[in-house]
C-alpha cells in the first residue's frame, strides 16, 4: 500500500512532442514551474517517445489536421495518453479522429494547462475555459517577428505544399492562407515562393518528421 500511495503522489510524467524542438521550449518552461504536479521527461521529435510517460502533449505547430500521419503514429507507438495542444485551426474533432484522448487550447494559462493535464491523467474532463491571449511560447521564426501561424505557413511552404493543398488539409480558407503568407513574406523580405523555401532552409524550417506530413 505505501508503494501505491507514493505512486499516486508523484508528478505526472509528461513528454512534449513536435517536429521542431524549439517549438516546445516555451511550453516546457511553462510546465517546469509546477514540479510537484508535472515532470517533463522528453522534448522529442520522434513518434516513439524515448522515456516512459503518462501524458504525451502533442503540439500541432507545423502540422495539418486532415491527415496527420504523425499523430496516428504517436498514438500507435506509445501506451501514454496522447493529448493535442493546438489552436482552432486544428479542430478537436480531427485530433480525436486520429486517436488523441484529449484536446487543449493554446490560449490556456499555465495554471489552466497544468490543471487540465492533471484532469486528463485522472480521467476527468478538464474544466478550464480557453483564454484569448497567446501564452509565452517559442517557435521557429519568432526572432524574425513572425507569429506562430505565419511561421506555420512557412513550414508548409518549405515542405513543398501549394496554397491549395494547405487549404484542403488545414480547415482554413484560401484568403486566410494567402493573408498569412503575404504577411510572412513581408517580414522575412522575400517576394516569391522559391525565395521563401530558400529562406526556410537557411533558418531551420526543415521538418524532422520521418512519417510524412
Amino acid at each position: 500500500m505505501p508503494q501505491a500511495t507514493a505512486e499516486s503522489r508523484r508528478p505526472i510524467r509528461v513528454a512534449l512532442s513536435n517536429d521542431y524542438e524549439i517549438a516546445l521550449l516555451g511550453l516546457a518552461q511553462m510546465l517546469a514551474r509546477y514540479p510537484s504536479k508535472v515532470q517533463i521527461v522528453d522534448l522529442t521529435t520522434l513518434a516513439a517517445v524515448p522515456h516512459r510517460a503518462d501524458i504525451i502533449l502533442y503540439d500541432t505547430f507545423g502540422r495539418l489536421p486532415d491527415n496527420d500521419i504523425k499523430l496516428r503514429k504517436i498514438v500507435e507507438s506509445n501506451s501514454a495518453k496522447v493529448v493535442v495542444y493546438s489552436w482552432e485551426e486544428y479542430p478537436e474533432e480531427a485530433a480525436r479522429r486520429h486517436g488523441a484522448v484529449g484536446y487543449l487550447h493554446k490560449g490556456l494559462s499555465a495554471d489552466e494547462l497544468v490543471a487540465a493535464v492533471v484532469a486528463i491523467h485522472e480521467d476527468r474532463e478538464p474544466t478550464a475555459a480557453p483564454h484569448t491571449e497567446e501564452p509565452d511560447l517559442t517557435w521557429p521564426g519568432q526572432p524574425f517577428g513572425l507569429t506562430q501561424r505565419e511561421s506555420e505557413m512557412l513550414t508548409f511552404i518549405t515542405r513543398g505544399l501549394t496554397n491549395d493543398e494547405i487549404v484542403r488539409r488545414s480547415y482554413l480558407s484560401i484568403n486566410t492562407v494567402k493573408s498569412y503568407i503575404r504577411s510572412a513574406y513581408r517580414k522575412i523580405g522575400v517576394r516569391t515562393r522559391p525565395q521563401a523555401v530558400a529562406w526556410g532552409y537557411r533558418n531551420g524550417f526543415q521538418s524532422t518528421d520521418d512519417v510524412g506530413l
